[in-house]
């Protein structure tokens, strides 16, 4: 340490140079770092989606979703496996170990599914990793007044679509709304029977036309040459004219069939003739904005692409399709930009005023200009040092690495402060004997066990941060890998840099004030009180563990939350129809709704989309998903976001409206799975469950999963009579599961695009199962048989969605908690669910927010714990023994009493963010004892008595212990009282430790002397 700190003098220069290299290094580190509302968190779920069209979810549940759960749940990693069985489709999710390698788990996912065989009419299913990054980050309105939907789409799909997904960091571009071609192909059934045709032997014939395929590599004039065949099949007249033969016996009107055909002996018919064939405009999804029918362009970014940069680049391209197309108009409906730029901002000004705070303080206190500019000079070296670490590992600047860097303001400097303020206090003795560099390299050195020991048990606090698992660890690590860079770059500078200035800034001395050790009215008042508390140590025991203990009562008042909400002025809500409602029903409901928006003051831009697919919900057909903005100043907007809902949802029949989370924090949703073996079952216990939640008054929109059901007519086939007609019920399946196919004839070729030819199939609506029944089957003696002669309809009602955790069947019940302490109402529903008398084979479990502030907060519990062991460890090394750190442990519970009052004076409740306030106060806390405790055992060693020596360090080191501790109150004031949103970091997290930090300040100062002193008279009666 004495060479360090030797260099650093003798080489100012050097270390001039080196400041301003490590300066500009940290500048463009922080400049060029990505710009991220939160960290990249892992999602190690895969999901597997499988289409099985017309099949009930009894059937998706039966064929798809049971073998695939069977394939995947012994896959190694897996931890959970849940589905949702829903008509036409099944969802599966499967949750992997945090540790599980991703890529691997879907090669092995894949295969294991690959091998399975489905049948027929089951797609083929798509596996996909989840991740945050498969969110739009942009959505974009796409509209213009002079063009038509057709030419609109021709502009996107031709022009704006292969711009932006050539703009760098974009992984792909979602449209609804456009208007597309197909080719429609109807059979004249007339004209088959006329001509004696059947439809298998048209479609072979047409599928053996459309044919283009190498025939091989040929020699040829002694060359080799390809042959290629071409059926000449391309566009829509190729179609038209093809020619059908048909044998001479079938009749047909000779003037139909071609001349060439009949030279040829075989006479044939134009396709033409026996079917319509024609271009059809569809809009398979619809997207308006503003009451104007647009196109809807979503934005998603790869997993490396910044959000900031992204968006910008984006926007950039827009602007020249913008020029060359005038008219053209481009709304944004939702810009994730936006929010991050502003996050950043106010974490910046935030930490720009506690850093001023903080400076404010540190003047006050030492009431010199230059000591001052000695101590802050921590500040942006450690926070510019730290950048470049961040930089280096690939971590993004966002509101937690923005946070730890204001919770470190406080604290990057305490290592200066005590350093400097020991410089300065030796330089001011009359007695001092040492001058210059001497002074300045002993005063240094004799605070380096100290700071090292501060800073290594700050430090070591964070350690334990890197077991928690899950979202909760993986959001807070870059957090707490900020601290630590920021911490350990102030200890190098507060033995490097802060003697070098101290020698330059104070090679004249300082005026000597008759600064003694005991001088100042509050060390001598301090004292004076710690001299009567060592006195009467039961009496400031008893009273400080009386006011510990009435501080525990204030915890059931704060009450439990998982995280702090985040308001953005943006409203996201769906539609979800009932089961068999028409689309052109939602279209009506979606008009309304967009009426109801537009009409409202505030609203700025109103956008929806019917159809087009939700990125947030992958399984929901025939919903509406409106995006809505509102102008910034919006008066109560929380009051506003409720009240949509329920206003939406007033007369509501044919579907129920709900708000959309895109941001995945904040939410203070209450959910319970009822397990059970069967749907009956489930259903009984469901309607229980929700009955209780229906009863909490603070609870809102409570529903259950199995409350949305489908009527469903069962056909029970008649083996008997089937067998007497020569028919199976195979046949009536395939009679009945053909009406309303669309299947794919061929491909064909207009203006460069490829469109999709589909036979027209009559897609027969009945009226009643009655009108069902008299549908007929052909049997095979050709007599038309009524399904009622062969099927008995049984009548029933069957979940929309069956939903599977582990194989085993469940049903949710939520509701949304419009109160802040979550964690009394779970419990309170929780009593009332155990009440319940429930068959054997059903169960109840907490899950969404409670189920994560139980396994979060437990996760905390245990790192704080571990911290502490690890805190009592460093300290055992650092001090040579047990006794002196056990003292300084007895700091650490009354951190409690301030945290909680600071908690609850704030109208805040224990959330993550708080719990990793706590943790921080642990090496926080620790720090002030270990300043203390360090100068008591110093002067022990000089020979002075215990009592004695903790009157000297108490009057010697009360100023750096209340400069630092004032000074991370200080830098965390403005986060304590912003009214700005900050998210995770927010202002729970700032009064815990501007809490805990004050009340474990002062009665620290008293405790730890009073334990120090009593292990010391107990040591020496055991010696004795």
């Amino acid at each position: 340490m004495k060479h360090i700190i030797n260099f650093s003098l003798k080489n100012k220069f050097a270390l001039w140079i080196l400041t301003i290299l490590v300066t500009i290094a940290g500048l463009y580190a922080g400049t060029s770092m990505k710009l991220e509302t939160i960290p990249s968190v892992t999602n190690p779920v895969l999901s597997i989606t499988t289409t099985y069209p017309g099949a009930s979810p009894e059937e998706v549940s039966k064929k798809v979703t049971d073998p695939v759960e069977q394939a995947v749940s012994n896959l190694s990693g897996v931890d959970t496996v849940s589905s949702s069985s829903r008509e036409n489709m099944s969802i599966i999710q499967v949750q992997y170990a945090f540790d599980k390698d991703m890529d691997k788990a879907l090669d092995e996912a894949k295969e294991a599914v690959n091998n399975l065989d489905l049948g027929e009419n089951i797609e083929e299913p798509s596996i996909a990793q989840q991740s945050i990054d498969d969110f739009p980050i942009l959505s974009l309105s796409i509209s213009d007044d002079k063009k038509s939907v057709e030419e609109l789409t021709t502009l996107t799909e031709e022009e704006i679509v292969p711009v932006l997904e050539g703009v760098e960091g974009v992984s792909s571009i979602e449209t609804a709304g456009e208007q597309k071609q197909e080719v429609q192909f109807t059979y004249k059934e007339d004209k088959l029977k006329e001509y004696g045709l059947d439809k298998e032997t048209v479609e072979n014939l047409i599928k053996g036309a459309k044919v283009s395929y190498p025939l091989g590599t040929f020699n040829m004039e002694e060359k080799e040459k390809t042959i290629v065949l071409d059926g000449n099949i391309e566009t829509v007249e190729d179609l038209k004219n093809l020619e059908i033969p048909i044998t001479p016996s079938q009749s047909a009107p000779s003037g139909e069939m071609t001349a060439g055909s009949v030279s040829s002996g075989i006479p044939t018919v134009k396709l033409s003739d026996i079917a319509d064939i024609k271009v059809a405009e569809i809009t398979e999804s619809l997207s308006k904005t503003n009451g104007e029918r647009s196109i809807g362009v979503q934005v998603v970014k790869t997993s490396e692409g910044n959000t900031v940069d992204v968006t910008n680049a984006v926007m950039d391209a827009l602007k020249d399709i913008k020029e060359d197309n005038s008219g053209l108009k481009i709304a944004t409906t939702l810009d994730q930009s936006v929010e991050i730029n502003k996050s950043v901002s106010t974490m910046i000004e935030k930490a720009l005023f506690g850093a001023l705070f903080a400076v404010i303080i540190i003047l006050l206190f030492l009431r010199d200009i230059r000591s001052t500019i000695i101590s802050i000079i921590s500040i942006p070296l450690s926070l510019l040092m730290a950048m470049i670490f961040l930089k280096q590992m690939d971590i993004s600047l966002n509101i937690m690495t923005l946070g730890a860097m204001t919770v470190a303001i406080g604290r990057v400097v305490d290592d200066s402060i005590v350093v400097i303020e020991n410089i300065y206090r030796r330089m001011a003795l009359k007695e001092e004997k040492l001058r210059g560099k001497d002074l300045i390299r002993e005063a240094t050195k004799e605070m380096f066990k100290p700071i090292l020991s501060s800073t290594i048990v700050t430090i070591a606090v964070f350690l334990p941060l890197g077991t928690v698992t899950g979202p909760v660890g993986e959001l807070f690590l870059p957090f707490a890998l900020t601290i630590v860079f920021a911490l350990l770059s102030s200890l190098i500078i507060a033995i490097t840099i802060v003697p070098m200035l101290a020698h330059s800034l104070f090679k004249k001395g300082v005026k000597s004030k008759n600064h003694e050790e005991n001088a100042g009215r509050l060390s001598s008042f301090y004292k004076s009180v710690l001299q009567w508390s060592l006195n009467h140590k039961w009496i400031v025991s008893g009273l400080s563990i009386i006011i510990l203990i009435a501080s525990l009562f204030l915890a059931p008042l704060v009450g439990t939350s998982f995280l702090p909400e985040q308001e953005i002025k943006t409203v996201n809500v769906t539609f979800n129809p009932n089961p068999g409602e028409l689309k052109e029903d939602v279209k009506e409901e979606a008009a309304d709704a967009e009426k109801y928006f537009l009409d409202k003051k505030n609203v700025k831009t109103v956008q929806y989309s019917i159809g087009g697919g939700n990125p947030f919900d992958p399984g929901a057909q025939n919903q509406a998903l409106f995006y809505v903005e509102y102008k910034e100043d919006t008066p109560n907007f929380s009051d506003e976001k409720e009240q949509i809902v329920k206003d939406l949802n007033k007369g509501q029949s044919i579907g129920e409206w709900n708000s959309l989370d895109i941001s995945g924090m904040g939410n203070n949703s209450i959910e319970l799975r009822v397990f059970g073996d069967n749907t009956e079952d489930l259903q009984a216990a469901a309607e229980k469950v929700q009955n209780i939640m229906d009863d909490r008054k603070d609870l809102d929109k409570v529903e259950s999963s199995l409350s949305e059901q489908n009527d469903q007519y069962t056909l029970v086939a008649n083996q008997e009579e089937l067998a007497k007609r020569g028919l199976s019920a195979g046949q009536i399946g395939m009679k009945l599961s053909q009406l309303g196919e669309r299947p794919v004839l061929t491909t064909l070729n207009k203006d460069g695009k490829d469109l999709n030819v589909y036979i027209q199939t009559d897609k027969q609506d009945y009226s009643s199962i009655n009108e069902l029944e008299e549908e007929t089957i052909t049997s095979p003696l050709g007599q038309e048989v009524p399904l009622s002669d062969v099927v008995e309809v049984e009548e029933g009602k069957a979940p929309a969605t069956i939903s599977k955790l582990d194989g085993k069947m469940y049903a949710t019940v939520s509701g949304e908690f419009k109160g802040q302490d979550v964690g009394a109402e779970s419990t309170a529903i929780q009593k009332e669910v155990d009440k319940l008398d429930l068959p054997k084979n059903v169960s109840v479990e907490m899950g969404g927010v409670t189920e994560q502030i139980n396994d979060s907060f437990t996760q905390l519990g245990l790192a704080m714990l571990a911290a502490i062991g690890i805190v009592y460890f460093v300290l055992v090394l650092t001090f040579g023994g047990g006794l002196a750190p056990f003292a300084i442990l007895f700091s650490l519970p009354f951190t409690i009493i301030g945290g909680l009052l600071g908690l609850f004076i704030a109208g805040e409740t224990i959330s993550v963010s708080a719990m990793i306030g706590m943790l921080m106060l642990i090496g926080i806390v620790v720090t002030n004892a270990i300043v203390l405790i360090d100068r008591v055992i110093e002067k022990e060693k000089e020979g002075i008595i215990t009592r004695e020596a903790l009157l000297e360090a108490a009057s010697t080191r009360l100023r750096p212990i209340l400069m630092t501790a004032i000074a991370t109150i200080g830098a965390l004031i403005p986060m304590a009282f912003g009214m700005e949103s900050s998210g995770l970091i927010s202002k729970g997290l700032a009064v815990t430790v501007i809490g805990g930090l004050t009340s474990s300040t002062l009665i620290t100062l008293l405790i730890v002397p009073i334990v120090y002193e009593a292990l010391m008279k107990l040591t020496r009666r055991r010696r004795k």
